[in-house]
């Protein structure tokens, strides 16, 4: 096969094997969720898995449309059968036994059905809406799960880099403390001690840069997985921190709407499905109607080299009616099998509802939880900047010793550490809430 013949060919299966390649420009978090939902693997088979349903639709609706057969047949008599037949001659010389047929026999038929009325194909014709809707859902559920595991990571990155920020702020005013209390060591202002106490500082806080940066290496690769991304290709992020913290907004008062959530409109498609299923076998006892015809052409002679000379052909047309009488109970035992399992998917239908209601509370809790813990940790920046502030310039003149100027940086440090993770964690809670009142979009 020439190249540029199989690059035609296989074109398509190349382009669903390749790694995916972001842009070069940095992504928003709504860029990261777009491309997520056209290049994640699980989004990308849950659409493969909505176009095999489709096929199976008109695999189970094509036995409405004509089914044509060609046959041809060969057989080579070695001995010729036999009958029993009066003697039309003399009747009473009595019976007489002859040989029938030719050596050499051969049909060629052409055979077609139409199916008028069958129980089977009806239930396909009338599930294939409930099947393409199941699909569906299964798709949309899979999509929801990439915008709230791609948002979390997109905020997670971002969080903690927000986070090496304040590290190597940190790390900028230890180093000039270290420098401030070397040059004081050395012209006997100060003991060794502030000296000592400043290196370590130091050291705790790249140690601690070093763990976050580690850290950040393994949250890229997870928001590059979330989105398809290749391992080997960067990954650009683009954020602004005003606009995270007006995303944290939520209207608490929104009111909860269980068929809004794709796990119950997926339980009620089922009831819809298990609905036909009582159905089929309510119906069971009608019987199948189908009109047939067909025409052959028969070949026979002694001599195979002149056996399709002359051909006897025949047809028939003619319709078939199939009337199931007796099978043993077997539809009635299904018939109760598919009630029994209606009444099964209803009590699911229940536990969903109260599984979502509970998921919602917690999420509701959690996230305004989360919002009181950032505006308290907000303010709590606030003042432990302002001590620190105050501390330092009080060590400068003396006032205080170097052990409350270490504390102090360490409670600014932690406070902004504890901002940041809050505002996360309000962010992640916000998502979870709209995923449990079923307002996350694409």
């Amino acid at each position: 096969m020439k190249p540029v013949l199989r690059l035609l060919l296989f074109a398509p299966f190349y382009a669903l094997s390749q790694p995916t390649t972001p842009p070069t420009k940095p992504l928003s978090r709504q860029e990261c969720v777009e491309f997520a939902l056209k290049n994640q693997p699980a989004v990308r088979q849950a659409l493969i898995d909505q176009e095999i349903g489709e096929r199976n639709i008109r695999i189970g609706l094509s036995s409405w449309l004509p089914q044509i057969t060609g046959t041809a047949t060969y057989a080579h008599n070695l001995q010729l059968p036999t009958s029993v037949l009066p003697n039309f001659t003399d009747p009473s010389a009595g019976q007489q036994i002859v040989r029938i047929g030719l050596n050499n026999t051969s049909t060629l038929g052409l055979q077609g059905t139409q199916l008028i009325y069958n129980n089977d194909v009806l239930r396909a014709a009338r599930a294939a809406r409930y099947i393409r809707q199941q699909t569906g859902l299964n798709t949309t559920s899979f999509k929801i799960d990439v915008v709230t595991n791609v948002s979390k990571a997109f905020y997670d990155i971002l969080l903690t880099r927000e986070q090496l920020k304040v590290l190597d702020e940190a790390i900028r005013r230890q180093a000039k403390q270290l420098r401030d209390s070397k040059a004081q060591y050395d012209v006997g202002i100060v003991d060794k001690t502030d000296y000592k106490r400043a290196e370590i500082s130091l050291r705790n806080a790249y140690a601690t840069r070093k763990t976050t940066t580690e850290a950040l290496k393994g949250k890229d690769a997870y928001l590059k997985q979330l989105m398809g991304v290749d391992a080997q290709n960067p990954l650009a992020l683009t954020y602004d921190t005003l606009q995270l913290v007006q995303e944290i907004t939520l209207d608490t008062l929104e009111q909860l709407a269980y068929e809004r959530r794709v796990e119950i409109q997926q339980l009620q498609t089922q009831q819809q499905l298990q609905r036909l299923n009582i159905d089929f076998y309510r119906y069971g006892f009608l019987p199948s109607l189908s009109a047939y015809g067909n025409y052959n052409r028969v070949f026979q002679n002694n001599e195979f080299s002149q056996l399709y000379n002359t051909a006897f052909p025949n047809s028939q047309v003619g319709l078939q009616l199939a009337v199931p009488i007796f099978t043993g109970t077997r539809r009635l035992q299904n018939l109760r099998i598919t009630e029994l399992q209606q009444d099964r998917l209803d009590l699911d239908v229940v536990d969903a509802r109260n599984q979502i209601n509970t998921e919602y509370q917690q999420a509701l809790a959690t996230y305004k939880s989360a919002l009181n813990d950032l505006n308290t940790q907000r303010d709590n920046v606030a003042d432990a900047r302002e001590v620190y502030k105050i501390i330092k310039l009080q060590y400068d003149e003396g006032l205080r010793a170097y052990l409350e100027v270490i504390t102090s940086e360490n409670d600014l440090r932690n406070s902004q550490f504890s901002y940041y993770n809050s505002l996360y964690s309000v962010l992640a809670a916000k998502l979870d809430v709209q995923r449990a009142l079923g307002d996350i979009t694409f």
